[in-house]
């Protein structure tokens, strides 16, 4: 997950709001509440409303007039070219991985492993949370900054999606092949084959729970997902 440095009380404001927006404590579509959450925060109004015109900027917040502010609506859009990105990026980075992983690369996969649960409805959040860090764990192997910096980001956005997919019915199946493959996918790592990585993340992300949430929602929505 993204960290921060924080540097003042907007930037404070800005990645607690942010982290609310992505997790889904604030509801999409929701009003800003902006005196009730500067109150909670200890500070005052004017960094509050400095980092909803920083959360506007990013697309996640819509300002209405010049003082009220909403949750921007799900956007299944933009649900979809996230994922399209990401499986663009990520197999590239994790075939870096296999080339460039050190021993506490290893390390730090093999402890991210002992914690992952399926990702479904049953397990909620803490899945959501144990899947990320393997994720993560093997892209930050790459040693690529700015590719780590781009899935992360890429990883941050899409999560209220995600969490959104364990609604639509592909949420309530086992999904033992995704949980299989997070340990394939760290053991062509450590073997150092990154072809084999490489394809194996490609096709990882195209059967993921995302991809089927993305296909179920535009079915329901009537858009072809190429549309």
């Amino acid at each position: 997950m993204t960290t921060y440095t924080f540097t003042s009380k907007a930037d404070v404001a800005y990645a607690q709001i942010r982290q609310q927006i992505l997790d889904g404590s604030l509801e999409a579509g929701s009003a800003l509440a902006q005196y009730e959450l500067a109150a909670s925060m200890g500070i005052s109004i004017t960094p509050l409303r400095e980092a909803i015109r920083r959360l506007s900027g990013e697309g996640l917040v819509l300002l209405e007039g010049h003082r009220n502010a909403r949750v921007a609506a799900m956007d299944f859009v933009e649900a979809r070219q996230l994922f399209e990105t990401r499986q663009a990026l990520e197999p590239a980075a994790v075939a870096l991985a296999a080339v460039r992983r050190t021993d506490a690369d290893i390390a730090r996969m093999d402890a991210a492993l002992e914690n992952l649960l399926p990702v479904t409805r049953e397990w909620g959040e803490v899945a959501l949370a144990a899947h990320r860090e393997v994720h993560e764990a093997l892209f930050t192997a790459s040693h690529n900054t700015v590719m780590v910096r781009m899935l992360n980001d890429l990883w941050d956005k899409s999560d209220r999606y995600r969490r959104a997919g364990l609604e639509l019915p592909p949420g309530g199946e086992p999904r033992t092949r995704d949980f299989d493959e997070h340990h394939r996918l760290v053991a062509l790592v450590k073997d150092r084959d990154a072809e084999a990585a490489q394809s194996l993340m490609f096709s990882h992300i195209a059967n993921s729970l995302t991809a089927a949430a993305l296909d179920a929602h535009e079915v329901q929505a009537g858009v072809h997902p190429s549309a």
